[in-house]
């Protein structure tokens, strides 16, 4: 079938098609990815059913009505050595610093293989602390996340995207303060996610206005009030968006596997609650590909169509657990004594307006209800089938029939269930969708709202320069084929910002109520709520028996989401603001070269522009301008512009600027640049602004060559308060949704 859009064909062919280099026959269309996945997957059938299998199963994802998770698109038959499980959660940590730096080393080999991390760093002894036998202070377990986002920037996982990671600390640990506001530094940790793991315990002193201990191993190191530390957490997650919040307790007293682990953390996006070592196997099933007669007063979801591919979509999961690679011996073992799988959904809000339904309304909650819990009742029966026929999973005790999620089953799957037992531990589950339902022709993600149901995109091409491109939401689509000029009613196509926090509330309890594990979703909050009242979300969330949350509400830390039609004061220039009056002012146009240098340790090049102006005194170096698509650099270059224009600018001596970059050396090491060592990059900088003093000025020593020149040369531009920059095309198109960034321009996931 054709793709789409071009949107999708482009997600397809940069992230799940099979191009070997040589030997294995590549995918040649969506439809051949479809069955390498279903031939692989069917190996986990018994030799005489697996060709029925494996139609079965390429049928299930054929139009894209069930979406197995990216690892498992990417990675099934190609016989690379990935993980087909998308993340884990790493074992707890000692506190010692040998076997910390065990675990930085089972996290990279995790991350290596593809998959996302989650730790707890609760069990690392607190800063201040009295370390034994060595006479020192502990640095407490902040100092160890930063070892942590460090070693996460240097691998690249399964050479698609770097790895995603989660970090979690309770809220009785004697550090969470510091926890709390580690992500007010916009340079700090940016490869984690946060999420406070707070307790029942703690909510009931907040609600009785108490005392709040903080605690290490049993003592407490002193009292803070409860209330306090709540204000803290709330204050940062509204200027900063994070940290996030899990209610630790809760979610272990609803998992169906109490009685066999306790959940210790989460998966980088929040959807799986995890004991030591466990994985999230992840699919969803497209909704919005099951909507009969859309946009009529007859639409409907086809429930015969959704038991089928529910009892299909927990075969194929669960074949992939016999399958697949797992880059530690114990997260085979995890995975395989209790067959966890999270199926879940995407396409719910496109489903919803097909069925005349708006987002957040009474009418789209009782369907989201109706369509989640018949996905859990068809789940549960087809695994106990699955146990009659393969057997139940090794740790599985009758006693999980009276779990609080199989309670409410109704009689017939509990009689299954006694009779045969169950062949996964934990079955369902909401997990992000954002470059999978790309692919699926850009229908709404997991059971989020629409974020914009059209918007523009560049596309890049293959001389290097872009073209824009219109993209629409699925449902709009639609609605614009069978309708064609109309407009859409405007009270059923809501979007992300129309909606209010209650909306998203009543949509993600909804849904909790049906899940075992639990949802990626991501509360959007107008920028000018007030204070208490963002508060009040999380307060509400718990009282509704959400089992975490995470909210955005644009800030100067984070930036904004994407804007649909961006203002047009919206950019700025990274060239140097008009200075004091006695700089002179800039001529409109200016003659310069653009110098390339591609720095060893940097995914993407930097570009130098340093332009010239003829006055009295002759030629002579202007302004100077540093880009480069890695925003990690993007606050220093910045300043660096400024700085050296604003010496260029007021003229005379020169020289000692590229003395003092050349003179930088960088702590983590050079490089060797045309046979010669390079301290920094700051050096290099600085070697390009010699070499230009050298070939337009008559000065210096030529170091390395330009690669361009132009008559006028301007930098580029950026939104006005972006921090942040999508990593794989620069761009500044990051929407935070389902609790992971994601790039509407090029389809890069953090999490996916």
């Amino acid at each position: 079938m054709a793709f789409d859009n071009p949107l999708a064909q482009e997600i397809w062919s940069s992230k799940y098609r099979f191009a070997p280099a040589s030997g294995a026959e590549a995918d040649d269309s969506i439809e051949a990815t479809w069955r390498r996945v279903a031939v692989a997957l069917a190996e986990g059938e018994a030799p005489d059913i697996r060709a029925a299998a494996a139609e079965r199963f390429r049928w299930a994802m054929e139009d894209y009505k069930f979406i197995p998770a990216g690892r498992i698109l990417a990675g099934a038959g190609s016989g690379r050595a990935v993980t087909l499980f998308n993340c884990f959660v790493m074992g707890k940590i000692p506190d010692s610093l040998e076997a910390i730096f065990g675990q930085v080393r089972e996290a990279a080999i995790t991350m290596q293989q593809g998959g996302g991390v989650g730790m707890d760093f609760s069990s690392i002894r607190p800063s201040g602390s009295p370390v034994r036998g060595v006479a020192a202070d502990a640095s407490g377990p902040l100092s160890f996340m930063d070892v942590w986002d460090s070693m996460c920037r240097t691998i690249m996982s399964a050479g698609q995207r770097r790895g995603a990671m989660m970090g979690c600390l309770r809220i009785d640990h004697p550090d969470i303060e510091a926890f709390i506001d580690a992500k007010r530094d916009p340079l700090r940790l940016r490869n984690f996610n946060l999420s406070v793991l707070v307790t029942d315990a703690f909510m009931a002193a907040l609600d009785a206005d108490a005392d709040w201990p903080l605690i290490y191993q049993g003592e407490v190191v002193r009292t803070v009030a409860a209330k306090d530390i709540w204000r803290r957490l709330m204050q940062a997650t509204y200027d900063a968006a994070e940290p996030g919040v899990i209610f630790i307790d809760r979610v272990n007293a609803q998992n169906n596997l109490s009685y066999c682990e306790t959940i210790l953390a989460s998966n980088p996006c929040g959807e799986q609650m995890l004991p030591p070592y466990g994985a999230c196997l992840l699919g969803s099933i497209n909704l919005a590909r099951l909507i009969e007669s859309p946009f009529s007063a007859g639409a409907r979801l086809d429930l015969s169509q959704l038991s089928e591919l529910t009892y299909t979509a927990v075969r194929m999961l669960d074949n992939v657990i016999d399958i697949s690679r797992f880059p530690l011996e114990a997260q085979e073992t995890e995975a395989k004594a209790k067959r966890r799988i999270g199926l879940g959904v995407t396409g719910l809000a496109d489903a919803l307006v097909f069925c005349g339904a708006a987002y957040g309304s009474d009418e789209a909650v009782a369907l989201t209800r109706e369509w989640l819990s018949h996905i859990k009742r068809e789940a549960y029966r087809a695994s106990a089938d699955l146990a009659a026929e393969k057997g139940a999973f090794p740790l599985y005790d009758p006693a999980i029939l009276d779990r609080p999620n199989l309670r409410d089953l109704d009689e017939e799957t509990r009689a299954r269930i006694a009779r045969h037992g169950l062949r996964n531990g934990c079955l369902t589950s909401i997990a992000p969708t954002g470059t999978t339902s790309l692919l699926a022709g850009n229908v709404s993600s997991g059971i989020e709202p629409v974020f914009a149901f059209a918007y523009t995109r560049k596309v890049r091409q293959p001389d290097g320069g872009t073209r824009e491109e219109a993209v629409e939401d699925y449902a709009l689509a639609l609605w614009n084929r069978l309708h064609g000029d109309a407009e859409p009613p405007a009270d059923i196509f809501v979007t992300a910002q129309t909606l209010t926090p209650a909306d998203h509330l009543r949509m993600q309890a909804a849904a909790q109520a049906q899940i075992d594990s639990s949802i990626s979703k991501t509360v959007n909050c107008p920028e000018t709520i007030d204070f208490d009242a963002f508060g009040d979300v999380y307060l509400e969330g718990y009282r509704l028996g959400c089992k975490g949350l995470t909210t955005y509400r644009p800030n100067a830390v984070t930036g904004s989401v994407l804007s649909v039609t961006p203002p047009a004061d919206a950019a700025v220039s990274s060239a140097p603001a008009v200075a004091a009056s006695d700089l002179p002012a800039r001529p409109r146009a200016l003659e310069g070269a653009t110098y390339k240098l591609n720095w060893p340790e940097s995914a993407h090049a930097v570009y130098v522009t340093i332009n010239d102006v003829v006055d009295s005194a002759g030629r002579r170096p202007f302004e100077i301008f540093i880009n480069s698509k890695n925003m990690e650099h993007y606050a220093w270059t910045l300043g660096l512009t400024r700085m050296i224009s604003a010496v260029f600018r007021r003229g005379g001596e020169i020289a000692f600027v590229v003395e003092e970059l050349k003179a930088v050396f960088d702590p983590r090491g050079g490089a060797w640049m045309e046979g010669r060592y390079v301290p920094s990059l700051l050096a290099a900088i600085g070697a390009v602004i010699e070499q230009h003093l050298a070939l337009r000025h008559g000065l210096g020593d030529v170091a390395v060559a330009p690669v361009a020149e132009a008559a006028s040369i301007e930098p580029s531009q950026s939104p006005a308060g972006q921090a942040c920059a999508c990593p794989r095309c620069g761009g500044f198109e990051l929407v935070k949704r389902e609790g992971c960034e994601t790039c509407v321009d090029c389809g890069y996931s953090k999490c996916g």
